[in-house]
């Protein structure tokens, strides 16, 4: 049964690290682990401040006696209850520069993790994260969401199957509009630490939205990158990090790729978008339209893949992803629930004693976190040196 989790017969248990009040991703994560019945929300760290992450438990009906006020306390408490009590996994929901520790901290004892991306606050950080978790074994997953959805998934196979022929050019984009004025100087909690360098890292709209359209085109197409030029902008004045931003990229076939993101342009909301060509066909999908995906092939009408897991069309990674029959609209917390869902199956198995695939896996993971913070350095390294190309292999990267 899958609200029992198949031969583990029960729900995994859930820990959130984040997501006190006027959180906005702590509350999608917990909807999203929830969504199937499959795991429970039962303790959490949920503010740096005690005060706040004990007032904040409520909401998530978590009982007093596991509200802790700090990650210390969590792992201390959670380690030291029975096996069958204990936490099964520790979801991060916090700002970039308490990535890092918060996720060391949970590995080292032992815990599966599913953290935000970025995954760490810069590059030396994510490798020295990745030998830990090679190291304990736990399954390790980042939340790179977008990843989740139907027909993201759908294409993903189509491609690595060869119905698009040899991809020749990716072109991903994240373009949002919310930070066009300098609204962290008016206390909005959300923009306040991502234009703060020491919050947020070496990037701003790029370690916060490229990192997501850069890793949707790793991830849909499978091509290794090798080189990168970036150049990244400040438009509002006395602003510290970059609020629009364009990269070029070769990948190792001879694909050439572009990333832009931006968050000054007007009226734009969460508008992720990507364009792949391939010598046997193109496509385009939008986030803001997810339930549909263009297909085009020369001397042929465009096609308009719809996500109906029923139909003939959809592969089975497409339909898997799906929950709901065509004509009743996926979105966000499906997609990110989909993320949980297939880390749950890898917990699930080091549970039970089994060998699970901890590199080349349908959900984001470490690996994919370490090449995120690679892709942010290079870009601002690049940007420094007026675009400069610079080299772009990573070697821990997914196949």
């Amino acid at each position: 049964m899958e609200t029992m989790n198949g031969q583990l017969k029960r729900k995994l248990r859930m820990a959130l690290v984040g997501g006190g009040q006027g959180s906005f991703i702590g509350r999608v994560h917990s909807i999203a682990a929830c969504l199937d019945n499959r795991a429970e929300l039962v303790a959490g760290a949920l503010s740096s401040n005690p005060e706040k992450a004990k007032a904040s438990a409520p909401a998530y009906d978590i009982p007093p006696e596991r509200a802790y006020g700090s990650i210390e306390e969590l792992i201390e408490k959670e380690s030291a209850l029975p096996e069958d009590q204990r936490v099964d996994f520790i979801s991060i929901a916090t700002p970039n520069f308490t990535h890092f520790p918060i996720a060391r901290a949970a590995v080292e004892a032992g815990f599966n993790v599913i953290c935000d991306k970025p995954m760490t606050f810069d590059l030396a950080q994510a490798e020295e994260l990745k030998a830990l978790v090679e190291k304990s074994g736990v399954v390790f997953a980042v939340s790179h969401n977008y990843t989740g959805y139907p027909l993201v998934r759908m294409a993903r196979e189509m491609i690595l199957n060869g119905e698009f022929g040899e991809i020749q050019a990716v072109r991903s984009n994240y373009i949002q509009g919310w930070l066009r004025k300098r609204i962290e100087e008016e206390d909005q909690k959300q923009a306040a630490w991502r234009t703060d360098p020491s919050k947020s890292g070496a990037a701003g709209a790029f370690g916060d939205i490229a990192t997501h359209a850069y890793n949707l085109g790793r991830y849909m197409t499978g091509l290794l990158p090798a080189e990168i030029s970036c150049n990244l902008k400040i438009y509002a004045p006395g602003r510290q990090l970059d609020d629009y931003g364009h990269a070029v990229i070769r990948f190792q076939n001879g694909a050439m790729g572009t990333v832009t993101a931006s968050q000054i342009s007007h009226g734009r909301e969460n508008d992720l978008f990507i364009e792949i060509d391939g010598t046997k066909g193109a496509l385009a999908w939008r986030q803001e339209e997810p339930n549909q995906m263009i297909v085009r092939r020369n001397g042929q009408p465009h096609a308009i893949y719809t996500r109906d897991p029923n139909a003939p069309f959809m592969n089975e990674g497409g339909a898997a992803a799906c929950r709901l029959p065509a004509g009743h609209p996926e979105a966000f917390f499906e997609a990110f629930a989909n993320i949980y869902r297939s880390a749950f199956d890898a917990m699930i198995q080091r549970i039970t004693g089994e060998s699970f695939e901890p590199k080349n896996t349908i959900y984001p993971n470490v690996y994919d976190g370490v090449e995120g913070m690679f892709f942010i350095q290079q870009s601002v390294a690049s940007s420094k040196e007026n675009g400069a190309w610079l080299p772009f292999e990573c070697d821990c990267a997914r196949s």
